[in-house]
């Protein structure tokens, strides 16, 4: 289909930046378009970042037939506009985490991608890096015993940027750092949770400034998960079990892992695979997933996302998050 797969940018902020310098080292992909919404600063993220071509507007930059793959990096509160405007021009679509704002929304968007037969999936990155499966193959591994309990921290100090404390944007600390803990825990202990308690505190502007959440699965495990964006954490997640715990450096991007056994003697570690910067791995699975004539990727099938919206949805509702765009 391509021998290398051409990705548009649609914004032209720093995540976006990270993804164009993530895709000029990649050998099966390149960046091939930015679009913003002034051509000026369009090429003047193409002539940093060296991009092949810039566009002032996003329909611009959708009509052209080169690009192959588009990557939404605009606030949250514009993921579903934008995409579905991706799915209109029948472009394949990287939608950045979190995927909508609502689960309603998700599941309008992933619809209309299956009617229209477009691609579509969320850049949640943590789970297309291979260390999500040596994880997976160190528990399985029964070192640990049987795991019960699971905790995640993931905080940073952020009230200078303005994405996170706008309300308008869907600012806060849930949907832009509390998703990751959330993914940890559904990556380790799966969706069968019968019980949700949920603490938040707000910024001035009325964005939630911090997330304390504990869920407790039908067959006794626990996960408390811990979310800032005023206070730096220590970013780990610990899986505990009947003989030992696993300790994660890095939930965020996973650097490391090491278990210590019932004495806390430490017994196993690892390192991660070297990297470019971890984007590479879910630019990688939609490639493969739209040359197998695919609509989603494996790695975070269009279910697990609407899953995790749902979860996000009941949370914000228990701690009451709304927006000022919400009814």
């Amino acid at each position: 289909m391509f021998t290398k797969l051409r990705v548009g940018i649609l914004g032209a902020g720093r995540i976006a930046a990270v993804m164009a310098d993530t895709l000029s080292k990649m050998g099966k992909a390149e960046p091939y378009a930015v679009a913003s919404r002034t051509k000026e600063k369009a090429d003047t993220f193409a002539a940093v970042h060296g991009v092949k071509v810039s566009y002032g507007s996003y329909q611009d930059m959708l009509a052209d037939k080169k690009v192959d793959l588009v990557y939404v990096a605009t606030p949250h509160n514009f993921h579903y506009e934008h995409a579905r405007m991706c799915i209109n021009y029948g472009k394949s679509v990287l939608v950045e985490k979190p995927f909508c704002v609502c689960a309603k929304d998700a599941e309008e968007l992933l619809n209309y991608a299956k009617e229209r037969g477009v691609f579509i999936t969320e850049a949640i990155w943590t789970r297309y890096m291979p260390m999500r499966q040596t994880i997976n193959e160190v528990l399985a591994s029964g070192i640990i015993g049987e795991p019960k309990m699971l905790t995640a921290n993931l905080g940073y100090s952020m009230m200078d940027k303005e994405r996170v404390i706008k309300p308008e944007l869907a600012g806060g600390a849930l949907l832009d750092v509390g998703i990751y803990p959330l993914n940890f825990a559904a990556m380790v202990f799966g969706h069968d949770i019968i019980q949700t308690q949920a603490y938040a505190t707000f910024t001035e502007t009325k964005v939630d400034a911090g997330c304390s959440i504990t869920l407790v699965y039908r067959d006794g495990r626990m996960a408390v998960l811990n979310s800032s964006m005023q206070a730096v954490s220590d970013r780990k997640g610990i899986i505990q079990g009947t003989k030992g715990f696993l300790i994660v450096e890095n939930i965020n991007n996973p650097e490391s892992y090491e278990v210590y056994d019932a004495s806390y003697n430490k017994v196993r570690s690892g390192k991660r695979p070297k990297q470019v910067t971890g984007y590479e791995y879910e630019v990688e699975a939609c490639r493969r997933a739209i040359a197998a004539h695919r609509l989603s990727c494996e790695e975070m099938p269009h279910e697990e996302t609407i899953r995790m919206m749902r979860q996000l949805d009941q949370i914000r509702n228990i701690c009451k998050i709304r927006y000022p765009f919400e009814k």
